[in-house]
């Protein structure tokens, strides 16, 4: 009954797992940010792993699950001190993008209540005139929303390590516990020897 509950659990959260992890790389790619579109991706296989493991009885699937679940919540660390400007890092950086553009997160420009307005830089000409965009009236930063993405991922993907390790622990005894009875045994314990049996007919002689 323990590893049916946990089983179902660690289903529900890798269920979970997957629909956040595709909200997300839907974002990130409406960001251009390669990086996390990247990292989304293996998640989501690894995920999808999982939970077939899960379903199918395979410790082996659940174990790379759990292990890249501890990645997992490194990296989504790493983005929170990234948007939160920790050390080194700024957020101001195209390091997510690898250097090969300028954009940053879509939250940035369509973060709830954001007003974005394209203005034009006085005193330049009509036909080379260059403009910029001005994003106004946010209700949150975009550095907190994406904190509060990479929060919720670590929170998730502790759970879905928990619940991993009993899963591959009560799965473990269980085969332990079948096959110290034979379960596994393709001969068991107590069987029939079978013989044919045949029925000979003897000639009888009757004495007159």
């Amino acid at each position: 009954m323990g590893c049916c509950s946990g089983r179902c659990t660690l289903i529900f959260l890798c269920t979970i797992q997957l629909l956040v992890a595709l909200e997300r790389q839907v974002f990130d790619f409406l960001g251009y940010q390669w990086a996390p579109i990247l990292a989304n991706f293996f998640h989501i296989i690894i995920v999808i792993l999982g939970l077939f493991g899960t379903i199918q009885y395979r410790p082996r699937y659940i174990v790379v699950y759990t292990v890249w679940m501890a990645l997992w919540v490194a990296w989504n660390v790493f983005i929170i001190c990234y948007y939160l400007d920790v050390g080194d890092l700024t957020k101001d950086s195209d390091l997510l993008t690898f250097n090969i553009s300028a954009h940053h997160s879509w939250w940035s420009e369509h973060g709830p209540g954001c007003v974005r307005r394209e203005m034009t830089q006085p005193g330049v000409g009509t036909v080379d005139s260059q403009s910029y965009i001005s994003v106004m009236g946010c209700l949150m930063e975009y550095q907190y929303i994406e904190v509060l993405h990479s929060g919720t991922q670590i929170l998730i993907a502790l759970l879905g390590f928990v619940y991993a390790c009993y899963v591959v622990s009560a799965i473990t005894e269980e085969e332990d516990s079948f096959d110290f009875v034979g379960g596994f045994d393709p001969f068991p314990l107590y069987h029939v020897n079978e013989k044919p049996s045949h029925l000979l007919l003897k000639p009888m002689y009757l004495s007159t």
